[in-house]
């Protein structure tokens, strides 16, 4: 769109690429949930393969421990779909996922018993978690948006300040005796499953919900699409990437907090290389590193599909060293077929 347009002229192609991105509004619903469900026979195909390579595959306890573990980096995935759609790119996610709960135990396990310095009660863990992990996505977005740097930039310097601070403040050891506040989302259970797994579907509910049927989500497609085009259609592209960059690192804190809980422990190393995993993810899932494009449920089958087949090369005694591998050759896969199937290459 030309820059002499005015702000509440007509901006085609900020209204196309929202309709293109939506994925289940407008007249193109048909395609846009086969697209989102494009993954459904390759997972229906590894629960076949999974059996045949042990039964024990598609027992209830595989499924749900498959699912918590999931559940955890889903997050992850469901805060860099997000991200992707408005055509930026968080790395620091995985180290929000250490830092965020690491700083909570630090300042709540007892001092001489855990590691930690004994300051606040157990209660205030899951605050603390959740305010790191808002301040890191503030950081961020000011870095990002007030001062225009490069995302990929700024967040591959944060994730190496995170990464090195939680390292500083655990002394490369591991948090334990982790007080129930930070036990309780990663180890009880709901209705018979871990209370992760419903966090998990609730939350991928809700951004199915506001991508597809609000005006916010509208918003996000259209900043991916041509961000000038969604000013010139009126849109407060400032205020949405804030929201979106600050609501990244929340659900990145939230996903720490359910692996410390899981784990009861918080490693210095925690979150280390979970980003490859995620990115992985959300490419087989459709999202494009272009912006603009793909859809929580595509994301949600990526993240499926991948830990489907973890678990069916670990039941198949494949030593996990070669899993990494196989995220690599997916990713590049997935490229191929995105090429061939729409004629553009995600990247």
């Amino acid at each position: 769109m030309p820059d002499t347009a005015l702000a509440d002229s007509p901006a085609p192609d900020a209204t196309a690429a929202a309709a293109k991105g939506r994925g289940l509004l407008g007249g193109r619903i048909p395609l846009a949930r086969l697209r989102d469900l494009a993954l459904v026979p390759a997972i229906l195909i590894i629960l076949v393969v999974g059996y045949i390579v042990s039964p024990v595959f598609l027992q209830p306890d595989n499924l749900l421990n498959v699912l918590q573990t999931m559940s955890e980096i889903a997050l992850l995935v469901l805060a860099q779909t997000m991200i992707l759609i408005v055509k930026k790119m968080d790395l620091s996610l995985e180290s929000t996922m250490g830092l965020a709960p690491g700083v909570a135990a630090w300042l709540v396990v007892p001092a001489g018993a855990g590691h930690g310095l004994g300051l606040l009660p157990g209660g205030w863990a899951i605050p603390v978690t959740l305010a790191v992990g808002a301040l890191i996505g503030v950081v961020n977005a000011v870095l990002i948006i007030r001062f225009g740097l490069n995302g990929f930039i700024v967040t591959l310097g944060m994730l190496i300040v995170l990464r090195g601070a939680l390292t500083g403040i655990s002394g490369g050891q591991t948090f334990f005796r982790l007080p129930p506040s930070m036990l309780y989302l990663g180890t009880t259970q709901w209705l018979g499953a871990p209370a992760s797994i419903w966090i998990c579907l609730a939350l991928f509910a809700v951004a199915v919900v506001v991508l597809g049927w609000t005006s916010f989500g509208r918003s996000l497609y259209a900043i991916g699409g041509n961000v000038d085009a969604a000013k010139a259609a009126g849109i407060r592209t400032d205020r949405v990437l804030w929201i979106v960059i600050v609501t990244g690192s929340l659900l990145a804190a939230l996903a720490g907090l359910l692996l410390s809980g899981r784990l009861a422990s918080v490693a210095s190393a925690q979150g280390n290389g979970y980003i490859f995993t995620v990115f992985a993810a959300a490419v087989i899932g459709g999202i494009s590193l272009n912006g603009g494009k793909g859809s929580m449920v595509g994301a949600f089958t990526g993240i499926l599909l991948l830990f489907m087949i973890q678990n069916v090369l670990t039941l198949a005694g494949i030593p996990a060293q070669w899993i990494g591998a196989l995220n690599g050759l997916i990713i590049l896969a997935a490229l191929i077929v995105s090429r061939i199937t729409g004629g553009k290459v995600q990247d």
